[in-house]
Parts: C-alpha cells; structure tokens; sequence
C-alpha cells in the first residue's frame, strides 16, 4: 500500500528552478498571489522589451560612433548597458525574491502581493521619470496638469521616482521578510 499523504506533499512543492529564466514559471507557480502572477506576466513583457530598446540604442550607438577609438565613445557605450541595467534589474528583483523564498523558506500571499504592488509602483515610476526627464525640445503640448507640472521640473528630477521606487520595494522585502502564513 502506497502512502499517499507524502507523494500529495511533494507534489505540492514546486520543483527548483536553474538561474534567472528559471525562476519567472517557478515563482509563476509557487505564488498564490493573482496580483503577484500577473506581475511575473507584465516583469517578462517589460523587460524583454526595455532590453530590446538598449540594445538597438547600443547599436545606433556603435554606428555613430565605429569609426573612433576608445575614450569618451567607450565609456559611452558602457554606460548605455550600465543604465539598462539598472532598469531591468529593479523589474526582476521581485521575482527572483519571491522565487528564492518559496524555493528555500515557502512564502505568504501577503509578501507576494506586497512586493508585487511595489514593484508596480516601481514601474510606474519608470513612466513618470521619463516623462520629468523628457527634453525641452521633444516636449509636446499637453492639456494634462500634471504633465506639464513634470515637464517644469529638471531633467535630473527623473531620477527621484524611481530611486525611491526601488527604496519602497526594499523596505517592503525587508519588513515583510519574516511573514509567514499561519
């Protein structure tokens, strides 16, 4: 006689996952958060495009600047993969954290919808950064209050919202951390 209650128990618990690709189907399945599931869903979309637009920048990038050697064109093609980064990484942090608590200590609901309403938030402020740090001469007229109010502030105001983005979703990680379901 087969016991069934330990074959019902490790069918529960979601295989490991192997690196980055790996862990957006893992923690796809692990959670029991909609919000968060559908986070994964909008992260994978998002990045995959974000990479896509630095890399094209990158290679209009190469092209203009092919024919010159080192110097100021080198540190400027760095920093364009550099910033990209710093885009994407922010988009998939969420994921890998809620993969990597699942994988080792399981996970609440609650944490999982927590990180994924800031790391929408985080997105969100992606949109409002551009929008503040948007060029004078690119600026298109706009009946919308609020965008003229960002279009006013400096270009490096851009950079607050999604600083403090990324602030909320480590502090949202480290307080709830600890939360486990009863």
């Amino acid at each position: 006689m087969t016991d069934t209650s330990t074959e019902s128990a490790a069918d529960a618990v979601p295989e490991p996952y192997d690196g980055l690709p790996g862990a957006f189907p893992y923690a796809f399945r692990a959670s029991e958060s909609w919000l968060f599931k559908s986070y994964v869903a909008v992260a994978v979309l998002l990045s995959l495009a974000i990479a896509l637009v630095f890399a094209l920048g990158l290679v209009v990038l190469l092209g203009q600047s092919a024919a010159v050697t080192g110097g100021t064109f080198t540190f400027s093609r760095a920093f364009v993969v550099f910033v990209g980064l710093l885009v994407v990484a922010p988009l998939l942090a969420p994921v890998l954290l809620v993969a990597r608590r699942h994988r080792r200590t399981g996970s609440s609901v609650r944490y999982d919808r927590a990180l994924a309403l800031s790391a929408l938030v985080f997105v969100a402020s992606l949109y409002v950064g551009l929008v503040a740090s948007v060029p004078p001469g690119l600026q298109e007229p706009t009946d919308s209050a609020v965008v003229e109010m960002l279009y006013s502030l400096p270009q490096l105001a851009g950079l607050v919202p999604p600083l403090l983005a990324v602030g909320l979703m480590y502090a949202v990680h480290r307080f709830l951390r600890r939360d486990v379901d009863a």
